[in-house]
């Protein structure tokens, strides 16, 4: 089995040389074992990076042949170079692995026994977030949550360390969306399955690419991109709040035909009015949404461009 290694990198020069070390013992040691075959082979993508990523990258790919890279134009983002790495990468079977090393690169062994037993696609799961701050350990397990009650098949605890086969590639190709969230895309290709289990360790080096901001756009872009449940809880809503005007216009009826207690005022008007309004305005934000992800997807525009090869012909 020939096997191939993709690794999404943006401005990580401080931990490229150790993943490089490691991932290529790592290929020497499967090729002796007789696990793949020669001509394996890791896959950098630098996704626009602004250090010296890809000079590192292209220095590795002179001294080893086993390492092979390419430049994206510009920077696309994580999924966006995470899919073109896949779509471009040769071999039988693609493992995909973040390159800040807290993946334990060993558990590759077990996903290609699981590959020669059978399945197409082979989900690393954490066993547990105990390098995580409390936070983002209640955050991540609850949006994991959130999205197996909207209805979005997810595999819990599961990141983007999967081994996919070619058949499953050449399945992926056929995705076209511009709105890329590949732990909802995968599931949906339904060849057979497995999981296996590894810990996650902390990061190398350098600091991490996902700050709050950017977790919660990568949060709701799965959200929005597998689910229409906020869309029709717009319906829950509106309902639920016309029956709350209806109530409180029943109310100031009745006050003002049978009670002395009316005070003259405008509270019982204007707080309705704002409160409403601000529901209104939220339901209207959540459709301009779903109406943007149309926006993107009718330009079938390309994911992306390469701008440079290394270690591979052009």
């Amino acid at each position: 089995m020939k096997l191939a290694i993709v690794i999404p990198c943006y401005n990580e020069e401080a931990v490229l040389p150790e993943a490089i070390k490691r991932l290529d013992a790592l290929l020497v040691e499967m090729v002796g074992a007789e696990s793949i075959a020669e001509g394996s082979h890791v896959l950098f993508v630098d996704d626009g990076s602004k250090d010296k990523t890809w000079s590192i990258i292209e220095q590795a790919t002179v001294e080893n042949p086993s390492i092979k890279g390419i430049k994206l134009s510009r920077n696309r983002g994580h999924q966006t170079a995470l899919v073109a790495g896949l779509l471009s990468a040769e071999g039988d079977a693609i493992i995909s692995v973040d390159a800040d090393l807290q993946d334990d690169l060993n558990a590759m062994v077990q996903m290609i026994s699981a590959y020669r037993a059978g399945a197409d696609i082979v989900y690393g799961v954490r066993k547990r977030r105990d390098t995580d701050t409390y936070f983002k350990r209640f955050t991540a397990e609850g949006y994991y949550r959130l999205l197996d009650s909207l209805g979005v098949e997810i595999v819990f605890n599961h990141a983007d360390y999967r081994l996919l086969s070619r058949r499953a590639i050449e399945s992926l190709r056929k995705f076209e969306e511009s709105n890329l969230f590949l732990r909802g895309i995968i599931p949906q290709l339904g060849f057979p399955s497995a999981i296996v289990y590894y810990d996650r360790a902390e990061r190398f080096a350098g600091e991490s690419k996902y700050p709050l901001k950017k977790m919660l756009a990568f949060a709701w872009q799965g959200i929005t991109s597998f689910s229409a449940a906020p869309l029709r809880a717009i319906t829950g809503i509106g309902l639920l709040f016309s029956l709350g005007s209806f109530m409180v216009a029943a109310w100031a009826l009745w006050i003002r035909f049978f009670s002395d207690s009316a005070v003259p005022g405008w509270t019982s008007t204007v707080v309705p009015m704002y409160f409403l309004g601000g529901v209104q305005l939220l339901c209207i934000g959540i459709i301009g949404e779903y109406l943007a992800k149309i926006y993107l997807e009718v330009k079938r525009r390309p994911h992306f461009f390469v701008e440079k090869t290394a270690g591979q012909e052009k």
